[in-house]
């Protein structure tokens, strides 16, 4: 019979056909684990996305610093105003492009009402955008107020 000192003198039970212990991390198993768990989140992260809601246009916004631009207003019934003058989305069409000519802003600000419709302010935004104004903006109210 083999006593405590010589099984550890020896490192193990190697003479009774018994493997030796190994102190390492399985590697195959923890790579598994790992795909598996991406592939749920590559399965759920697109479903997550379309439940978001989301309250504009308050937000926590960085002030911006003012520049030569065209402030543009969109209300809840779909009308722009540019100085105060009111215009339909017919005649802003026509009357964007000798604007751009003639006072050839840097850029644009929309201030769009949070009632007014997501189209009305997309629109408003191709024509900004085939007019040849690419900077645009859109302004929103701060969290705090």
């Amino acid at each position: 019979m083999k006593g405590v000192s010589d099984v550890l003198d020896k490192g193990g039970l190697h003479g009774h056909g018994e493997l030796p212990l190994r102190a390492d991390v399985n590697m195959t198993s923890l790579v598994d684990v790992a795909f598996v768990l991406l592939i749920i989140f590559m399965i759920t992260a697109p479903v997550m996305q379309g439940g978001v809601d989301v309250q504009l246009p308050r937000a926590d916004a960085q002030p911006i610093q003012p520049k030569e631009g065209l402030i543009l207003s969109v209300n809840q019934a779909g009308n722009i105003f540019i100085d105060g003058s009111e215009w339909t989305y017919d005649e802003f069409r026509i009357a964007l492009p000798p604007l751009v000519q003639a006072r050839n802003p840097n850029g644009a600000y929309i201030r769009a009402d949070e009632r007014a419709q997501y189209g009305d302010v997309v629109r408003v935004l191709a024509l900004l955008r085939a007019a040849g104004i690419t900077d645009v903006g859109l302004v929103v109210e701060d969290e705090g107020n």
